[in-house]
């Protein structure tokens, strides 16, 4: 295709999917090929986390049928946990060397199946053992999901991009412990986890409509888009329909993970997102008990103003948080620091206030500004990790972040225990949470050299 003048600036033809026809690109567009597929990838990480806390919802009447106690209905969410960390770093390379839309519609309808044998568990020790493999297997779609959506969302839609996946993500917890307990009152537990199977199968279906993208092919736009002088002459605007995918390296695992934290930006990044993920595991297990103690509501109440009061929060900090990290995405870490000190700040007020109604408005303001923080911080981790090593980069991150949230509920717990009071315990996460904006604020000096070294890394296939 021959172009002049002004559109040899501002189109190009794309090689975006192996053996198919060029995408004509217009310089500067946030989301090239659609936005269908970061819908599909947030239906996956929406559908994963109802699915996950629908147990939450029916743990009392699972507990009142099989007779097992509270320690031992919170050790199935530890294990599942430990059981994904121990299987992220596969799912990695994983991630840098398969199909990877196949991959997550193979792990949704893994998921599908596992929620079939929650159902069917006749025991303790059969729930048990299925809901770890669901835990595990739950973690499993983020670096293969996240490393398509670098490929496919260049610089000014990846905040968005990401943003969705995580609002799904966070919008599941509160929307899976509200199905779980109406789903057991209504049509009985089990038949509650085979209702909730059947979306699974469907958005397992719904990821084989997603094309698999050439490896690399975000980031060469993102460099299209960044070198405003370059003349693009006709010669080079149609790639080669051959061209090869950007493969990663064939060298040990543990060389590649001293490579990535190596990266000084992605070592910020994966902290502050730690401490969040910290925070925010506290907070959404206990903020239902927290009201119920602290403001003397009934469950139902306590459990609908905590999550209600989330869920708002997320949503307004997701949308809020990617718009600005994508209208000025060379300061995306920046903007992650500020929000992530901005929640700090009002989770402080949620803490201290005595009063019902303001407290619930600081911690809807605290749910904002960390939302905001993981729209800005996810796509960040992905601006500094080279195509090639992306799925690891983000098992890498997946597995702190999933660490750090498991461990919030427990230290939060024993604070409780220690200090006798909710609202003190609150206090644990404070100090670490102003401690990550800091470390946060300071990768904002390394992003820009990062983030153009991970671009360089990439050769410029289309």
């Amino acid at each position: 295709m021959a172009v002049t003048g002004e559109s040899e600036q501002q189109i190009k033809q794309v090689t975006a999917y192996r053996g198919r026809p060029p995408v004509t690109v217009r310089r500067g567009t946030g989301a090239p090929f659609g936005w269908w597929p970061a819908v599909c990838i947030a239906l996956v990480a929406a559908i994963d986390r109802i699915e996950y806390n629908l147990l939450a919802g029916a743990l009392p009447t699972i507990q009142e049928e099989f007779g097992f106690s509270d320690s031992q209905g919170g050790a199935i969410a530890t294990a599942g946990a430990i059981a994904a960390i121990v299987l992220l770093l596969p799912a990695g390379r994983l991630a840098d060397t398969g199909k990877r839309t196949w991959t997550v519609s193979a792990i949704v309808a893994v998921w599908a199946l596992l929620t079939v044998g929650t159902g069917l568990a006749g025991t303790y020790a059969t729930l048990f053992a299925v809901r770890v493999l669901l835990g595990a297997a739950g973690q499993l779609y983020n670096p293969p999901a996240s490393s398509l959506l670098g490929d496919l969302y260049p610089g000014p839609g990846r905040a968005r991009a990401y943003g969705y996946e995580r609002m799904a993500y966070f919008a599941g917890l509160p929307i899976g412990v509200i199905a779980g307990g109406a789903l057991a009152q209504t049509v009985g537990w089990r038949t509650g986890f085979f209702l909730v199977a059947v979306p699974g199968v469907i958005i397992a279906l719904l990821m084989l409509t997603v094309r698999e993208p050439v490896r690399g092919v975000g980031d060469s736009l993102s460099r299209w888009y960044n070198d405003t002088t370059a003349t693009v002459a006709a010669a080079d605007t149609t790639a080669t329909a051959d061209t090869p995918a950007v493969a990663a390296p064939v060298v040990p695992m543990r060389a590649q993970l001293v490579t990535l934290l190596r990266i000084r930006t992605l070592r910020s990044v994966i902290i502050g997102l730690s401490i969040l993920f910290f925070g925010l595991g506290g907070l959404f297990f206990w903020m239902p008990s927290f009201y119920a103690r602290e403001f003397g509501l009934p469950e139902a109440s306590a459990a609908a103003v905590g999550g209600g009061a989330g869920l708002v929060g997320i949503v307004a900090g997701i949308l809020a948080g990617s718009w600005l990290g994508d209208r000025d995405h060379s300061r995306r870490v920046a903007i992650g620091g500020w929000s992530l000190l901005f929640g700090t700040v009002f989770l402080a007020g949620a803490v201290s206030v005595p009063v019902l109604v303001p407290q619930a408005i600081c911690f809807t303001l605290a749910n904002v500004g960390f939302a905001g923080a993981i729209a800005n911080l996810t796509a960040a981790n992905a601006d500094v990790v080279a195509a090639s090593r992306r799925g690891l980069g983000f098992a890498v991150l997946q597995m702190l972040v999933t660490l750090g949230g498991a461990l919030g509920p427990w230290l939060i717990g024993i604070a409780s225990d220690s200090t006798g009071s909710l609202r003190l315990a609150y206090t644990v996460v404070l100090i670490p949470l102003v401690i990550g904006s800091l470390i946060v604020l300071g990768g904002q000096r390394t992003y820009p050299a990062d983030a153009a070294a991970a671009l360089d890394a990439t050769p410029n296939n289309p």
